[in-house]
């Protein structure tokens, strides 16, 4: 092994270093019985993020506007209590958050079915935590996802 290879499997990571061996991860959401593609699969990261920012910014501006009176601090705080009232709410009734649906993204549960109350608002509240949002597991569901029982797919 020559030097760039070694630096290459060491930027790229553990998973495309043991690929390389010969591993087969399979697809994200193979495990979960989910399809590859389509309605159903598992969503994007980068779909993921930006349905997260738009609820974030509807949070800050109902926030900015209602409670929070001129004051951008306060406002941040008030957004914040905003967005878990907005994610228990909504994905615990209709499985999506307004920015979920802008992207045609929702949250079931793992057998495919609609996530129950309960397990939305634990999920809901891991989320507004951040850091189990950070960590994530070879289907890409985010340790919020995988303690609630849920995935995020595609519509």
């Amino acid at each position: 092994m020559d030097n760039r290879q070694a630096i290459g499997s060491w930027l790229s990571g553990p998973r495309a270093a043991a690929e390389d061996m010969g591993v087969d991860f399979g697809y994200r959401g193979q495990r979960l019985g989910l399809p590859e593609h389509g309605p159903n699969s598992v969503a994007p990261l980068g779909r993921r993020f930006g349905a997260l920012f738009i609820d974030w910014g509807l949070c800050f501006l109902i926030a900015y506007g209602l409670f929070a009176g001129g004051d951008q601090q306060a406002a941040g705080n008030w957004a914040l209590g905003i967005f878990l009232v907005l994610g228990v709410l909504t994905v615990g009734t209709v499985g999506f958050t307004p920015g979920k649906r802008l992207l045609g993204l929702r949250v079931a549960s793992e057998d495919g079915g609609r996530l129950a109350f309960g397990w939305a608002v634990v999920r809901t509240v891991l989320l507004c935590l951040a850091i189990p949002a950070l960590v994530w597991d070879r289907d890409g569901r985010g340790l919020h996802d995988r303690l609630a029982r849920a995935v995020q797919v595609r519509i």
